[in-house]
Parts: C-alpha cells; sequence; structure tokens
C-alpha cells in the first residue's frame, strides 16, 4: 500500500529503508525487523525501488505504509525523508538491512533528525579500500592492499608483496568475484572472472581462521553479542556454514570484543546493528570488512535461538526510544548452525534425504531452491548455493555437528549437463 497521509503522530515510526530484496532471506529478516516494531507500537515504513516492493508482497501486512524510492539514487532517499517531515511524517528510528542500502539509510536519518552514523563515516566503511586505509591510519592490523584499474596495476602489487594474494570487488557482498591468487599467473584470469572494468581490490592473504563478530550500538557505543565460526570453501572463500557462537577460549573472545569495539569507535559509527569480519593469526587480530547492518547468512536465526528471548532490531528499537535494555540478558546461553548446500554441477535428477531434515526436531529453517530438472551452476559465490540448514542445539559444538550431519545426510543425483 502506497499513501501520502501521516500515520498517527502519537506512534513513533521507523523507516526501512532499501525494504528487501527478493530473496527468502532478504524477507525474513525484513519480516522480524518490522514485526519487532509493530510489537512495540510503533508505525512501519518501507522505502524501496517498485518492483522490489511488488515483488516483496509478504512484508505489506507489517508495513503500515510502502513508499517508491529508488535507494541506489543519491538523494532520492534524503529527499523523500525531507518531504515526508514536511508533511508532519514522524520518522524516530531509521534502519538498512540490506548492505547496498547503508548510504541511504544514514542519508534518511540525518534528513529527518533522527539517530544514525554520519552518512561520510557509512560511504568509507562501504568501499572495501578506504575502510582499510582509515583503520589502518587509526593503528589497526590490515592485510597490505591495492585498489587497482587494471591487471597491470594488480601485477605490480604483486610483484612488490608476498602471496598469496586476494582479487576482489571494491563494494561487492556474497564474496561475488573473489579469487585467492597464488602465483603471477593466476592473477589474470581472477581478474578477468571479476567481468567488470571498475577498479578493484588486490589485498595480502590473510593466513589465519576467519570469523565475525555480531553486536548492537548501546547508548552510541558497541555491544558485542556473539562471535560466529565462518566456514569457508576455497579458493573462491564461498561461505558453506556458521556456527554461533564460536568455541573459543573466553580470551579469544574478549580479544575479538575489545579490538572490534575500538575500530568502530575509532570508525565514528554509533547506531544500529554491525558485523564485522576478522582473522585470528598468530600474530593477533587482523580485522576484516565492516558493516553496520546484520550478518548475512541467517545469522539472524542463529543470535534468535542463541540468545533465548532476543529480538535483534527490537533492542535497537527500545535502545533509540529510550526503553529499558537488560544488557545482562544479551549473552548466549544456546548454540546455532547453518550449513548450507553445494552439490556437484549438472543437472539434478533427484534429491534424497530432505523429507528426513525437514522433519529432524532440531531444525530451526531448512529451504531448497532447485528441484528436479534444475541445472546446477558451479559454486562461485554465495549465490550459488542451493539451500540451507539451520538448526539449534544446546551447545555450539552440538550445532555444528548436527548442522554438518544432516547437511551430509542429503543426496543429490545429478548427471552432466552436456
Amino acid at each position: 500500500m502506497t499513501t501520502h497521509e501521516p500515520t498517527d503522530p502519537s506512534r513513533p515510526a521507523v523507516v526501512l529503508v532499501g525494504g528487501v530484496g527478493a530473496i527468502a532471506l532478504g524477507v525474513d529478516v525484513g519480516r522480524h525487523a518490522l514485526a519487532q516494531a509493530r510489537a512495540r507500537g510503533m508505525a512501519t515504513h518501507q522505502v524501496n525501488q517498485a518492483a522490489t516492493l511488488a515483488a516483496t508482497p509478504e512484508l505489506a501486512d507489517l508495513a503500515d505504509r510502502s513508499w517508491p524510492v529508488d535507494f541506489m539514487t543519491p538523494g532520492d532517499s534524503a529527499a523523500w525523508a525531507k518531504e515526508s517531515a514536511a508533511r508532519g511524517q514522524r520518522i524516530d528510528v531509521v534502519i538498512g538491512v540490506r548492505e547496498f542500502a547503508q548510504e541511504a539509510t544514514a542519508e534518511v536519518a540525518a534528513a529527518a533528525g533522527a539517530p544514525g552514523n554520519p552518512p561520510d563515516v557509512v560511504r568509507t566503511v562501504r568501499n572495501k579500500d578506504l575502510c582499510r586505509a582509515a583503520l589502518a591510519a587509526k593503528g589497526f592490523r590490515q592485510p597490505g592492499f591495492r585498489l587497482c584499474a587494471d591487471a597491470a596495476e594488480a601485477a605490480d602489487f604483486v610483484a612488490a608483496t608476498t602471496g598469496p594474494w586476494v582479487v576482489k570487488p571494491r563494494d561487492q557482498m556474497g564474496s561475488k568475484g573473489v579469487t585467492k591468487v597464488e602465483d603471477l599467473a593466476a592473477l589474470a584470469p581472477a581478474v578477468a572472472a571479476l567481468g567488470s572494468d571498475e577498479p578493484f581490490l588486490v589485498e595480502e592473504f590473510v593466513s589465519g581462521q576467519e570469523y565475525s563478530v555480531e553486536g548492537v550500538f548501546l547508548g552510541g557505543r558497541p555491544h558485542v553479542l556473539a562471535v560466529t565460526e565462518k566456514q569457508l570453501m576455497e579458493p573462491l572463500f564461498v561461505e558453506v556454514g556458521h556456527v554461533l557462537p564460536a568455541p573459543l577460549p573466553e580470551a579469544v573472545t574478549e580479544e575479538f570484543a575489545t579490538a572490534v569495539t575500538a575500530a568502530l569507535e575509532a570508525l565514528g559509527l554509533g547506531f544500529g546493528v554491525f558485523h564485522v569480519e576478522l582473522w585470528h593469526t598468530a600474530g593477533g587480530v587482523v580485522l576484516g570488512e565492516v558493516h553496520v547492518r546484520n550478518g548475512g547468512d541467517w545469522i539472524h536465526l542463529l543470535l534468535q535461538h542463541a540468545i533465548p528471548g532476543f529480538e535483534l532490531f527490537g533492542t535497537v528499537y527500545d535502545d533509540a526510544l529510550g526503553n529499558p535494555v537488560d544488557v545482562a540478558a544479551l549473552t548466549p546461553t544456546r548454540g546455532a548452525a547453518v550449513r548450507f548446500l553445494t552439490p556437484p554441477a549438472g543437472v539434478l535428477e533427484r534429491i534424497e534425504g530432505w523429507d528426513e531434515v525437514l522433519a529432524h526436531p532440531a531444525v530451526l529453517r531448512a529451504s531448497l531452491g532447485v528441484e528436479p530438472g534444475a541445472v546446477i551452476p558451479p559454486v562461485t559465490e554465495s549465490y550459488d548455493r542451493v539451500g540451507e540448514i539451520v538448526v539449534g542445539a544446546d551447545t555450539p559444538e552440538q550445532a555444528s555437528a548436527l548442522a554438518r550431519e544432516l547437511a551430509d545426510s542429503v543426496t543429490f543425483v545429478v548427471r552432466s549437463a552436456r
């Protein structure tokens, strides 16, 4: 529904900038974000591209107002916020759950005078090279990197540094275009695989286990909720599983929390949700990408199970509205895990064992995106994964083992596509 009438001015209002994408994960995150606002008596608004609004009717019942605004067009979202304020529309909280909507989210908050992160800071963290440079300038360990315009510049960087290296787009997500390069001969194919003439990054490969840190800002300060263990597929770094909380010694978890908290404050971030990637190396923590949004890959469901009664977005609303937040309760007491399904490439003939997965009592969510007759592509990015199994358990170790066991129990019978 689209309308130009303001909602009841006595009700605080939340705006979901950029809405959600027309995929199951995005719709589920958006559903949580809007439902948790409605549970607090808030008016709910979503602004999104018109075509995507039409493709995501699942959110229509949860949004009091839906507005066709292109968050990808610079200035449009801020202009909408100013026009809405002039009509008397309240905007108390502004959130964005999509990576490419983060700059627009910050601009809407600034235009509406609502709590938010500075737009210039969000632009910095959205560009991997700018964020790396900003963190390095403030003394945080970062891999060596170079923003390159072409393969020749990439070759110059490779020749002057010690490999392996990683080639990646400047501002993509989902492991799209990310390739590990072992030597100079492999560099040109990795650059070609980017499929774009845009500048790209080449950085030194960090040898160490990769994790992410999930959290919220409370009172303008970062509060770490949990560390997530990443399970990766090399050389493309596609994530095939997550475990939350990561089964780590308490001292290591505290080391991660200290590093991430300091980095977020040094960057000038102070509102909403954060998801920060890092490596645990022999020399200490090396920070990776910084995101001012929730983690993808169903991490919001892992948090919800691991911290009983927890509401990720509801906690942000409570903090912004001055409602009490029980910080002591924001600690994982259970474990959760997700495992993604990555069958071999080919034509899918049948799937065996899936009904047993759906019937398992520990499964929080399980879905498949393919059916017999589909052509399964080689896995080169997150969007090539064909399904997921999310489980909850008493401990993270139990959850991890069960997720892997259930994923391994599913058999995809495929034949060559040729």
